[in-house]
């Protein structure tokens, strides 16, 4: 019995250990190289106005980004339910490792609607493909600036178009699900694993990836994405320029994409020190001092983490869910 409990809380370790490591080292990279009386006088300067203006405009973003969600979804679904699920899914993530909260929008939805779990999935799928393209063009877009080397300008253009590449593919197997598939079913694999499970959870994917073959749902939620990340750069533009008056418009630009792309390597919930650790390496390439980069980061981060998770909870309420019970069916879908 003792051995089957070590064995299991060893594996738990073991899931959560390269996370802690890697926020480990990162926290101590940030906090290696700044004074916290810097941050302190920083942090002074952010008045309550400011504040409440930045979650103004943080939730009229994540309402456009609901929007978008729910236009992925085909409106299938009332968009009060994809509004408060798809904060729930900020909140796991807010709280777990493992971007599980992508996992658990899915979850939540796909049961309790005729959409299902993979089809809500692939539209996760298509919304985080939209944040890879823009993140990557905010970040290939003004690394040229950062570094002030005009070599890499065609570098950036040459990633991005990778990048946009991959969504394309996207979209095409989209268009033409049914050659896709027939495609697929014709390969020489026999295997009972690839004909009875493998392809028809494919097929289901591809399901969810319909709405792409909808020009006026797919330029719709695409603008809505648009919408939504130019109300972020606005948002932290607005806390940025309290604690950098002089900061130009497109460090934020810089920094969001940036720290986009850092959120997706493994960390303790919410991103807690890479983030920190992303946003005061790329304001010190600009030549932000890392006291008030790392007091910019934690206002953000804390802006961030407060109404996402009590947006989640209101939805966890409304769902008559609770995170323990959500937990254990999200891990027991994973192993």
């Amino acid at each position: 019995m003792s051995t089957g409990v070590n064995s299991s809380l060893w594996q738990g370790l073991r899931r959560w250990l390269p996370g802690l490591l890697i926020s480990g080292i990162a926290l101590w990279l940030v906090l290696r190289t700044v004074s916290w009386k810097d941050v302190g006088e920083a942090l002074e300067t952010m008045s309550l106005s400011t504040l409440a203006l930045a979650v103004l405009i943080y939730i009229v973003s994540m309402t456009a980004r609901a929007v978008c969600w729910h236009t992925l979804l085909q409106r299938k679904v009332p968009f009060r339910r994809a509004f408060f699920v798809m904060n729930e899914g900020y909140l796991l993530n807010n709280i777990f490792p493992f971007r599980l909260g992508e996992v658990g929008r899915a979850v939540l939805l796909g049961n309790s609607s005729s959409i299902g779990i993979l089809p809500v999935f692939s539209t996760i799928i298509v919304e985080r493909s939209y944040d890879l393209v823009i993140a990557s063009s905010l970040l290939l877009s003004t690394l040229p600036l950062a570094l002030a080397m005009d070599w890499a300008r065609p570098l950036a253009l040459a990633i991005l178009g990778i990048v946009v590449l991959g969504l394309s593919a996207v979209v095409v197997m989209a268009r033409f699900r049914t050659p896709v598939m027939r495609w697929l079913e014709r390969l020489p694999i026999r295997w009972n694993f690839y004909r009875n499970w493998l392809l028809p959870k494919f097929g289901s994917v591809l399901d969810g990836f319909s709405v792409l073959n909808r020009p006026s749902f797919l330029v719709f939620s695409l603008g809505l994405m648009l919408v939504s990340w130019s109300l972020a750069i606005l948002q932290d533009y607005v806390l940025l320029r309290n604690v950098v008056p002089e900061a130009p418009l497109w460090w934020v630009g810089f920094v969001l994409g940036a720290a986009a792309i850092g959120a997706g390597l493994p960390s303790v919930a919410a991103a807690i020190g890479v983030f920190e650790a992303v946003v005061v390496g790329t304001l010190s390439l600009v030549g932000v001092a890392p006291g008030k980069a790392l007091a910019f980061a934690l206002v953000v981060h804390a802006l961030q983490f407060t109404l996402s998770t009590s947006m989640g909870v209101i939805g966890l309420i409304l769902e008559g869910e609770n995170l323990v019970s959500l937990y254990s069916k999200l891990t027991s879908r994973k192993k």
